[in-house]
């Protein structure tokens, strides 16, 4: 079953140049990009998305599963949260985008029920114990959840698909 599980890890908000501007052209091309390599995937044989649900990629690639299912419907999204919290100090938009993913998603899954120090790193490691592949929008940054989590996968020996950023080069590694 692990080898049709593909995870999601990629930078929020902050670290992408047109931060929370979702009409901005570099977010609305990144966002095709993501659903085009999504339905690359599914295409490839693969049913099962986890996504962490942090803000901007984890989100973006959930709602590109969602979209996907009309046409696909034996995909499946599980929602993988690091806390009950997650959200919770999010602007209202955020958590409202937030709640309708959950809402659709096929399943839920709490790494902690509440918030401690680590529960992102849990969630993250989660991620790659379930998965045989990683889309990850990665702009090179050595430290950071995205980077950790790359890092686990490719010692784990698992397929890695990387979309930059600003450039929607993608490469496998």
């Amino acid at each position: 079953m692990m080898n049709k599980v593909c995870a999601f890890t990629g930078h929020r908000t902050s670290k992408l140049p047109w931060r929370c501007n979702k009409t901005d052209s570099r977010c609305v091309a990144l966002r095709a990009v993501l659903a085009e390599q999504i339905a690359v995937l599914v295409n490839a044989g693969f049913t099962q998305f986890l996504s962490g649900m942090a803000e901007a990629t984890d989100t973006w690639c959930a709602l590109s599963v969602l979209d996907l299912r009309e046409k696909y419907p034996t995909i499946k999204l599980h929602c993988i949260l690091p806390c009950k919290e997650q959200a919770d100090k999010w602007t209202a938009s955020s958590r409202d985008l937030y709640r309708s993913i959950l809402e659709r998603a096929y399943s839920i899954v709490y790494v902690s029920r509440t918030y401690h120090k680590n529960c992102m790193l849990d969630r993250n490691r989660f991620l790659v114990e379930h998965a045989a592949a990683l889309l990850a929008v990665y702009n090179g940054e050595r430290r950071g959840g995205t980077a950790v989590t790359m890092r686990c996968m490719r010692k784990m020996g698992r397929e890695i698909i990387v979309i930059d950023p600003i450039t929607w080069l993608i490469s496998h590694g």
